[in-house]
């Protein structure tokens, strides 16, 4: 079984504390496969939908903005941001949060998404979890929420994002795992596993 890349006191961490230790792990979990690659690599469409890396992180950002933002009723401070997307953006462009023009580099799309993280913080230092908001774009009879649903929300998406993540940077070059530091992978010979993996694939007919 692998273990949760956590230090033995946050066992004993506040509910609060806890839940944002877990968002801000899986923000760094997917930041971090933006490391050591190109500007091509990183905007590259890699699956038959156009998923890219730096499509990815912009898109998470901007989920972020809005359920940490106007939610609560709190203004995000750079509205002129490049890589903020606007109700008139997706009138135009439905895809507009998932993908980067070639002219915002890949270390702008690290430092807005690290801009967003000390945004979103703010609304969860300055709120208790039982604080309640309306997130404007889900239906009217479950709009309302708490501010503790909103981080399990969001740190669910974040989570299933680093998954996507995960998947594309392995295909560009191989790299895998929670952290560049710890990977928390375990130390197999893996092309001998996926030549068993696929032995046992191969005994079951074509559909």
């Amino acid at each position: 079984m692998i273990e949760p890349m956590t230090d033995p006191s946050d066992n004993l961490l506040d509910p609060k504390t806890a839940l944002l230790h877990y968002l801000q792990e899986s923000r760094d979990a997917l930041l971090w496969k933006l490391e050591g690659l190109g500007e091509r690599d990183l905007r590259l469409p890699r699956t038959p939908t156009g998923t890219n890396l730096l499509g990815i992180v912009r898109h998470v950002a901007n989920v972020e903005i809005g359920y940490f933002g106007p939610t609560f009723g709190r203004e995000w401070p750079e509205p002129e941001a490049r890589l903020l997307v606007t109700d008139a953006d997706y009138d135009t462009d439905p895809q507009a949060d998932w993908w980067v023009p070639a002219d915002v580099s890949a270390a702008d799309v690290a430092d807005f998404y690290r801009a967003v993280w000390a945004f979103s913080d703010a609304t969860i230092a300055d709120l208790p979890l039982a604080a309640t908001g309306a997130v404007p774009w889900w239906s009217e009879e479950r709009r309302t929420v708490s501010l503790h649903r909103i981080i399990v929300h969001v740190t669910s998406d974040t989570t299933r994002h680093a998954g996507h993540a995960d998947i594309l940077r392995e295909h560009i070059d191989g790299a895998a795992g929670l952290y560049v530091t710890s990977t928390n992978l375990p130390d197999v010979d893996w092309s001998a596993y996926v030549a068993r993996l696929t032995r046992v694939a191969q005994e079951f007919p074509q559909q």
